[in-house]
């Protein structure tokens, strides 16, 4: 069996990002606390007396068999390097929205950021898409879209 299960990100305050992600994505609880540390957790991730904290949630627009956004914290933190959108690794992560510059306004409103500018852009068979790129209070970037047809 092969499925996808969860996307996690690693805050400077979980909790923080947890309301910042319930409030502006309508992200859920789904009662998956975690309070986790022990000699098991040190061997899977090589670190010596890890301790994390966080929270599983349920992704807009799905159900209970669900992917979730992971929101953890570990008690040591080492340095950040802030995100860019052209750095190795995992860039970004993508909501669809029902409005990308209201909801770029809710964004920056709930302590998030404005990074480039809104655009369009025409894609094949009369579609068109709205895209901009923001970040988290703690600077993850965030891509928001919202696809439509156009008139024929």
């Amino acid at each position: 069996m092969f499925r996808y299960v969860h996307t996690n990100i690693i805050a400077k305050n979980a909790s923080k990002l947890v309301d910042f992600y319930k409030t502006v994505f309508h992200c859920q609880s789904i009662n998956e606390t975690r309070d986790l540390r022990g000699a098991w957790l040190d061997k899977l991730n090589g670190l010596k007396e890890a301790h994390i904290t966080g929270e599983h949630l349920l992704l807009p627009g799905y159900n209970k068999d669900h992917p979730t956004l992971e929101i953890f914290s570990y008690d040591t933190l080492k340095g950040a390097i802030p995100a860019e959108i052209n750095r190795p690794g995992i860039a970004h992560i993508a909501f669809e929205v029902d409005d990308v510059e209201a909801t770029l306004k809710e964004v920056i409103n709930a302590g998030g950021g404005a990074m480039g500018q809104v655009v369009t852009a025409a894609y094949p068979n009369s579609i068109e898409a709205v895209f901009v790129y923001a970040k988290d209070p703690e600077g993850n970037i965030i891509e928001l879209q919202s696809w439509r047809k156009t008139k024929d």
